[in-house]
């Protein structure tokens, strides 16, 4: 057969369109092409280079848009539409956002239900902000009023009691007055005892809920006034009506100002609440967790600056009183007697580079531990001694040093908080330094113990990441209604409880939740 005439040579271009399948074939007898045959005219040695020329049949109102060197002719390739508005962020959504900007989220792969649940973690962001800042107050005005007392002494200041309202185990807070942007703001001047000063250290760690904040410090004698309680030759009974015909000098001491002023510590509350511990064991060992997680929290952010707390025990935990009573706590009907202070910790020193050798020994390791002041690696056996302290269990040294391992005291079972308090208890004090869970880990075991969720959720259903995924989800949305029921109705601002809760669920995950409920429940 005779060849048919050869082709008119064309210029081709870089093909703009991807073949449809079963459309590559060659015609080589038809004068025009066909409707499907856009790569009729390449040869097979062209297509492997990615050579083609233009469809006919394509829109005329698409653009022209290259076929770039990291797409292949194997790829699907996008067509170009029309430029739109950027799509408004989760975190910038409000009720009143326009319903153009709303309906652009709604056409996203991720659908109502993630346009939902994203606003939701938003939210919780927003109100544990604005919580947290009713707690500590604004940055801003604390940075002011810095500025205001730099270099300010006694003289300036206002002594509104000689006696101490509260006594540390390293230091005295007398309360003071400062007049500052017409108001009276009241705040506390702590002196610390001898060999008790960690000022250099404090001076540079954040702001924190849990963390003494400092306001500013300076060198003064004492004001003649002032009652230092356990000094030798100072009066102990107040000031004398008689005042002697040559009084004794005050010292010269180094004073920081402290924007909370302490009622009293953690030893004072725990001796006090033996009653209340009797009488409602719910309400105080919930109490008893939620000073716990402020303990825990405030250790967290002290480790991510290289700081430890100086000496972890009772009588260096300070306990504010809140400026409002935790809305959770009102319309009940039982008396609670106590409401839920802030824990603040106020003695710190720098971590050394050098740290002292693990001993070949786990139970010479664990002992040396107990009985140092309190290393960096001691923070988690002290704090499993605090569960203890504040269960009003004995545990001193000598009584846990004479248990072996797995035989603690017991704590009795109160409460639906004992059982969990006694495992992680367990678990801080364990003799094994590698089986011994961490601060981040005991903060979310006792968040699982407060807001759950509880064994009884995997009762009916097996543990798996989608049940605890589905559990947070509707745990975010009922937090939120009751914020929104309760601020219609009572109109109290959310407490210090409250802001503890928004930090919990605005973070964990359901991985998370997964690793903290095996160790719980195991």
């Amino acid at each position: 057969d005779p060849l048919p005439p050869p082709l008119p040579k064309k210029q081709l271009q870089r093909a703009e369109s991807l073949p449809e399948p079963g459309s590559s074939h060659c015609c080589y007898g038809d004068p025009e092409p066909r409707a499907g045959s856009i790569l009729y005219s390449i040869p097979p040695a062209l297509l492997r280079h990615g050579e083609g020329a233009p469809p006919r049949d394509r829109p005329s109102w698409a653009p022209k848009k290259p076929l770039t060197k990291s797409q292949s002719l194997g790829e699907p390739l996008a067509w170009s539409s029309p430029q739109k508005a950027p799509s408004p962020s989760l975190k910038e959504l409000t009720f009143g956002t326009a319903d153009g900007e709303l309906g652009q989220l709604l056409e996203s792969p991720a659908g109502v239900c993630g346009v939902v649940l994203g606003c939701q973690e938003a939210a919780l962001a927003r109100l544990s902000a604005h919580m947290q800042e009713e707690l500590v107050g604004p940055e801003e005005r604390q940075q002011l009023l810095e500025a205001e007392l730099a270099g300010k002494r006694w003289a300036a200041l206002g002594v509104l009691d000689p006696q101490p309202c509260c006594q540390s185990g390293d230091a005295w807070y007398f309360r003071v007055g400062f007049t500052f942007e017409h108001s009276q703001l009241q705040f506390a001047a702590k002196v610390p005892k001898p060999c008790c000063s960690s000022l250099g250290v404090q001076s540079s760690l954040g702001t924190h809920c849990s963390i003494q904040r400092l306001l500013g410090r300076f060198t003064d004698r004492l004001p003649q006034e002032l009652v230092l309680p356990g000094i030798p030759g100072k009066q102990s009974q107040g000031p004398s009506r008689e005042e002697p015909a040559c009084p004794t000098p005050q010292p010269v001491l180094q004073v920081l100002l402290c924007a909370e002023v302490p009622q009293q510590t953690l030893a004072d509350f725990v001796k006090g609440s033996h009653a209340l511990h009797r009488n409602s064991p719910g309400h105080y060992e919930r109490l008893g967790c939620l000073l716990l997680l402020q303990l825990c929290m405030g250790l967290e952010h002290l480790r991510g600056q290289n700081v430890v707390q100086g000496d972890l025990c009772p009588e260096n935990l300070l306990l504010v009183q809140c400026p409002c009573p935790p809305q959770s706590q009102q319309g009940q009907k039982e008396p609670l007697g106590l409401s839920l202070p802030r824990l603040l910790i106020s003695s710190f020193f720098k971590v050394q580079e050098k740290q002292r050798p693990c001993s070949s020994s786990q139970e010479q390791d664990w002992s040396q531990a107990l009985a140092a002041p309190s290393p960096p690696a001691a923070a988690e056996l002290n704090v499993g001694r605090l569960i203890y302290q504040i269960l009003h269990v004995d545990i001193s040294l000598e009584n846990i040093l004479g248990f072996r391992s797995k035989r603690l005291p017991e704590i009795p079972s109160l409460s639906i908080y004992s059982a969990g308090l006694k495992r992680l208890a367990t678990l801080l004090l364990h003799r094994d330094p590698h089986q011994r869970v961490s601060i981040e880990q005991a903060r979310g075991i006792l968040q699982v113990l407060l807001w759950g969720p509880r064994q009884e959720l995997f009762a009916r259903s097996r543990k798996s990441l989608a049940l605890l995924q589905s559990w947070l989800e509707v745990k975010r949305a009922l937090l939120l209604l009751r914020f929104a029921e309760n601020s219609a109705g009572a109109r109290v601002s959310p407490g210090l409880e409250e802001w503890l809760c928004c930090q919990y669920f605005q973070g964990v995950t359901e991985h998370t939740l997964y690793q903290v409920t095996q160790v719980l429940y195991a």
